[in-house]
């Protein structure tokens, strides 16, 4: 998917299963949003390829080759591979990291909390090899931490997506990127974290915000649902760390505990139309 992985997009995010129909026909497929920012879409029992579209700024490929899987190298690339200093998008951190995203069987769309900045890549001479010092790392590139994005716009967005076609049928912005993962609910409901501790559940259809709930500090956990005694329950963990917490610099993040605990909310839901109301105890 990034051959020789310059850029340290790694491309260990989870596979989803689904079933989607594609040109009038269902398939039942294998989904990946990629660190690189590609949607990788391919037939589970084949392993076709059936769609690879960018999901968020992506400046290191053009495209991707429908026949071979791989990938269409742009300028800044090339000149990168020259030695000479580009900047690149997504950053190291990816398009999306690793938290889970989830896909609705009801709307046929994932949602994903996605990271929308890049970074100057300046790849390291290989003579500095030589000059290494035992214990010493070498990456063979400068990782620098400020990270080139539009504060206007915010660092990150939680997405709807159309697998099939990468693009986003709604996206809201944050100041912070949202290192948390995803729960859609049958009900039209999406809960996630925020670095800045909020727990929120939104609309699956538009992406309006229905409840939120400030915990003790940041959050990088996985919601999930379950049931007992014929209630439904949502858990998550906060306690945020990782490298874009402990080394962006972000200002956001000045303020907000490094926490460590376990929440856990009773789930109702009301019904008005159209519309989805979202409470918690």
């Amino acid at each position: 998917m990034t051959p020789n992985d310059p850029f340290d997009y790694d491309g260990v995010n989870e596979l989803v299963q689904a079933e989607l129909t594609i040109d009038g026909t269902p398939r039942k497929v294998v989904m990946q949003a990629n660190r690189n920012g590609f949607f990788y879409v391919l037939e589970r029992a084949t392993g076709k390829l059936l769609a690879a579209n960018k999901f968020v700024k992506v400046t290191w490929a053009e495209r991707i080759d429908m026949a071979t899987g791989r990938p269409v190298w742009t300028a800044e690339t090339k000149a990168a591979l020259e030695g000479k200093t580009v900047q690149v998008f997504p950053s190291l951190v990816g398009g999306k990291n690793w938290h889970p995203m989830s896909f609705s069987p009801v709307t046929k769309l994932i949602y994903l909390n996605t990271m929308d900045f890049g970074w100057e890549y300046t790849p390291l001479p290989l003579d500095q090899v030589s000059n290494l010092k035992p214990g010493q790392p070498h990456y063979g590139v400068k990782r620098p931490w400020p990270y080139l994005f539009d504060d206007t716009v915010g660092r990150g967005h939680l997405r709807a997506i159309d697998p099939l076609t990468g693009e986003s049928k709604w996206a809201v912005p944050f100041k912070s990127p949202n290192f948390s993962g995803t729960l859609v609910t049958a009900a039209g409901l999406v809960f996630t974290g925020r670095l800045t501790g909020e727990f929120m559940a939104v609309d699956s259809d538009t992406g309006k915000t229905l409840w939120e709930f400030q915990t003790s500090a940041g959050i990088v956990g996985q919601p999930i649902t379950w049931e007992h005694n014929g209630k439904q329950y949502l858990t998550i963990t906060n306690g945020a760390t990782g490298p874009y917490v402990m080394r962006a610099g972000d200002p956001n993040l000045a303020n907000v505990p490094a926490g460590g605990s376990l929440w856990t909310f009773k789930l109702f839901e009301e019904y008005s139309g159209p519309q989805r109301a979202a409470s918690a105890n």
